[in-house]
């Protein structure tokens, strides 16, 4: 259900890139109740200039190794919800690679169950049994 893009900075390993990836989808499933087969992530490296982030915003300093994920996802979650996986995204990036909470900045986009379609033409969400989705 969530479509997640990730922007950083060129000069990440692979490893990195995929301990990003990996964390933000754990997050998800934990903290969200995504399903764990409903992955769809856009990782984009950008060249020094294309990624432009105020480094002093709400007075907190930000580095090179600045990370933005945008996630739209299925309206239905609550503020506690959405607080707890902010926290865990952070915890599990720092164990994972490091990265330092000041450099993730989220940002959470919702919309509604029949603005999405997997393929077939179908509004999946209202077409297809919920135990489908799973």
């Amino acid at each position: 259900m969530p479509l997640v893009r990730i922007d950083v900075l060129e000069g990440r390993t692979d490893e990195d890139v995929d301990a990003i990836s990996d964390a933000v989808h754990e997050a998800l499933i934990e903290c969200l109740g995504v399903p764990e087969r409903d992955r769809f992530q856009i990782i984009s490296l950008h060249r020094p200039g294309t990624l432009r982030f105020d480094r002093h915003y709400l007075d907190i300093e930000r580095s090179d190794e600045f990370v933005l994920v945008h996630i739209t996802l299925a309206a239905g979650r609550d503020n506690a919800q959405k607080q707890g996986f902010y926290h865990r995204l952070a915890e599990l990036l720092a164990d994972r690679c490091g990265l330092r909470a000041e450099d993730l900045a989220v940002v959470l986009l919702e919309n509604e169950r029949a603005d999405w379609s997997f393929g077939k033409g179908q509004a999946s969400y209202l077409e297809l049994p919920r135990e489908a989705w799973y």
